[in-house]
């Protein structure tokens, strides 16, 4: 089920009781069974495509499982088109196009470039897609004569690859402003779109960051009119009116103006990184209290990487999701022992509420009869004073 998925602990569980010996998943979804704490099973064969797999997170899951297999295609060619079976200490390569499949590496006039030269991947053979439905021009655009083979057509797909020497091939990112974030396809220009639609914004640029290694993030830089300020969780409604939960941006950063190139083209390179600090959420800050709030709210500081958090701070105003939300659930388990179930973070998305949910599990302990009581060290005489009165 779509929840199971979401859940690095319920996943994980699912692959054991299930003893499955093959799952196909995206980065984000192995990232987050790691988080949540997943051994391994030695007997598993993963296939893992979607979106760009790292070294480090190969390595992450090498060790946990039989095999891993990259794997490359773009829905429009229906859909793996090449795969590779990763291997300890080599680059990451997407490997060779699939039987009745042709890859072809293009410069800007459709020839092909040499080994080790970047160009971009067009795509042929009986996988093809006819085209997007009811969109000829786009479908026009993408789906082009194929140069080399008369009457056959092949696919742009924004995709810088190069031939590696050994004849398979390695994807460099996109050579236009589409990303993917969490397996999601995005273009990046929809999300500018639907924030130029709001009157105080002047201009918008949205770009994907990955300031931390594993962790992208979608970033809107904006600069408002007459510096009109703009309050965060105002903004995210905005944008929730107009584009699915996936596209709204994590953070938000307030400019000036834009940094420019000599040619007078706005220089990405000089975006400044969002800040680690406090967002401007629109509400007074209420400092986590008892010992139990204070360490829900470092865990909360650590995985957001922002400085301070209040009680009444809301995961979904901070940019969260079902990732960070997984990275939330395993430190409070290795902190407190609860395995606090993926929808309640959902149903209790501020600091004080998630303290309140995680007494209520404390109380049902003692119900329970648990003789395990090192949890006690972690909550307050108020609080262990309201669990007795319950």
């Amino acid at each position: 089920s779509r929840e199971t998925t979401a859940d690095g602990i319920q996943l994980a569980a699912l692959i054991k009781n299930s003893q499955a010996t093959v799952m196909q998943a995206t980065p984000a979804t192995w990232r987050l069974l790691i988080e949540a704490g997943w051994p391994g099973n030695p007997n598993l064969k993963i296939f893992c495509g979607g979106e760009a797999l790292t070294r480090k997170l190969a390595d992450e899951l090498l060790s946990r499982a039989n095999e891993i297999w990259n794997l490359y295609g773009p829905t429009e060619t229906t859909i793996w088109s090449a795969a590779w079976k990763v291997l300890p200490e080599k680059p990451i390569s997407i490997g060779r196009p699939v039987a009745q499949t042709q890859f072809y590496i293009l410069d800007k006039n459709l020839q092909p470039v040499p080994i080790c030269v970047p160009g971009e991947l067009h795509i042929g053979g009986d996988g093809l897609a006819r085209g997007y439905f009811n969109r000829p021009e786009l479908t026009s655009e993408k789906f082009i004569p194929n140069p080399f083979v008369h009457g056959q057509k092949i696919y742009k797909t924004g995709d810088l690859a190069r031939y590696l020497p050994d004849g398979t091939v390695e994807c460099l990112g996109r050579s236009d402003h589409q990303v993917k974030i969490r397996g999601f396809r995005i273009e990046l220009g929809d999300i500018e779109s639907a924030l130029r639609q709001n009157t105080a914004i002047k201009e918008a640029l949205v770009m994907a960051r990955e300031d931390v290694p594993g962790d992208k993030r979608l970033v809107a830089y904006l600069a408002t009119q007459n510096a009109t300020p703009l309050l965060v969780p105002e903004l995210r409604d905005f944008l929730k009116t107009k584009l699915p939960e996936y596209m709204v941006p994590s953070s938000f950063v307030f400019l000036e103006k834009f940094p420019l190139t000599p040619s007078g083209k706005i220089d990405r390179k000089a975006l400044p990184a969002p800040e680690q600090t406090r967002p401007v959420l629109g509400k007074q800050f209420v400092a986590p209290s008892t010992p139990l709030e204070i360490d829900v709210a470092q865990i909360w500081s650590d995985v957001f990487r922002i400085d301070k958090i209040g009680r009444d701070d809301n995961f979904f105003e901070l940019g969260g999701h079902s990732l960070l939300a997984i990275q939330i659930i395993a430190r409070i388990r290795q902190k407190l022992g609860i395995e606090l179930p993926l929808p309640e973070i959902f149903k209790a998305p501020t600091v004080g509420r998630l303290v309140e949910t995680i007494l209520e599990m404390l109380l049902a302990r003692v119900n329970d009869e648990d003789t395990s009581l090192k949890w006690l060290d972690e909550i307050s005489d108020d609080e262990a004073k309201q669990l007795l009165e319950k």
